[in-house]
């Protein structure tokens, strides 16, 4: 496949996420919880993510991959924010969710929910939570915005606002830094694109919430402030979050999610290759692409 230019995949994304988005516009989706199990050689995992958050609508394709070769029945789950999911995993409507943020960006709905939803371990290390600026603009750190008010707009451009890192800006950042003359604009991950997109074309100022692994960081010349109070959150994993009970019923799925891993660098071409190269309507294609160009991944989930 030809490479995409920056600016072509950017917009590939942006399209990706915005008409997703559109398609889940729901609170909720229809689910079905597992039947079956996987000693008979198969059943059914119904995997739900956020597809806003491309981590896990990257590791979910994935996972639909690799459980139908094994002879699974997967439905996929597409929620628009991140209760419904965990609600939904809680209580059994959901089987797995694939990237879930349980340390940090999650830890409000794991201390609701967690009792009834196991972990299955981390798959990536690092991930964190950030509040970024274009790469032209002359500040360096979260300290120097209650200085610059009026140059952003009064505006900290954020995403949706049940997430968790809508949570983490609003109750702790803001409070910690003084930036209560900031409002804290929440909508999409998509829209919150769109203005990152519009801003940095036009050479303009903006401040956006924004997460790592996350595609945009490099399509857009973007980079993070300074946390010098740490209110964005100290890093943390990203694990595979099951119901209660999963791996019992289906301990070879289990497994295969507890020996998952990526590096910096597969989980890099992996999003950059299921969202920006192959995009909407054709993740599954994506992931088979990655699947492909990485031969023995399948083998490393055996352990």
């Amino acid at each position: 496949m030809t490479k995409f230019t920056r600016s072509s995949r950017v917009a590939a994304g942006l399209i990706a996420l915005g008409l997703t988005a559109t398609a889940c516009g729901g609170d909720e989706a229809d689910t079905a919880a597992t039947t079956g199990t996987d000693a008979a050689g198969g059943g059914t995992v119904t995997l739900g993510f956020l597809p806003g958050w491309t981590d896990g609508l990257s590791t979910a394709y994935l996972w639909e991959n690799v459980l139908e070769s094994e002879g699974y029945t997967v439905e996929m789950t597409e929620l628009s924010d991140a209760a419904p999911l965990y609600a939904g995993l809680a209580g059994g409507d959901v089987d797995v969710y694939p990237s879930g943020w349980p340390q940090v960006t999650h830890a409000s709905y794991m201390e609701e929910y967690g009792e009834d939803i196991e972990d299955l371990g981390a798959w990536y290390e690092g991930a964190v939570l950030t509040m970024a600026v274009p790469e032209y603009t002359d500040i360096t750190s979260i300290e120097e915005l209650p200085a610059n008010v009026d140059r952003f707009g009064g505006r900290i451009v954020g995403i949706e606002p049940g997430a968790g890192l809508t949570e983490q800006v609003q109750e702790v950042a803001i409070p910690e830094y003084g930036l209560e003359d900031y409002q804290l604009q929440t909508s999409s991950t998509a829209a919150m694109l769109a203005e990152l997109q519009s801003a940095t074309e036009a050479q303009e100022d903006i401040v956006v919430t924004l997460w790592r692994p996350f595609w945009a960081n490099s399509s857009f010349p973007v980079k993070d402030l300074e946390d010098p109070k740490g209110a964005m959150g100290e890093p943390e994993t990203l694990n595979s979050l099951a119901r209660a009970g999963f791996s019992e019923e289906m301990p070879e799925v289990a497994e295969m999610m507890s020996n998952f891993s990526l590096t910096d660098e597969q989980y890099g071409s992996l999003e950059d290759t299921v969202v920006n190269e192959y995009g909407e309507g054709r993740y599954a294609e994506g992931v088979q692409a990655w699947l492909d160009e990485n031969p023995d991944f399948v083998e490393s989930l055996q352990g």
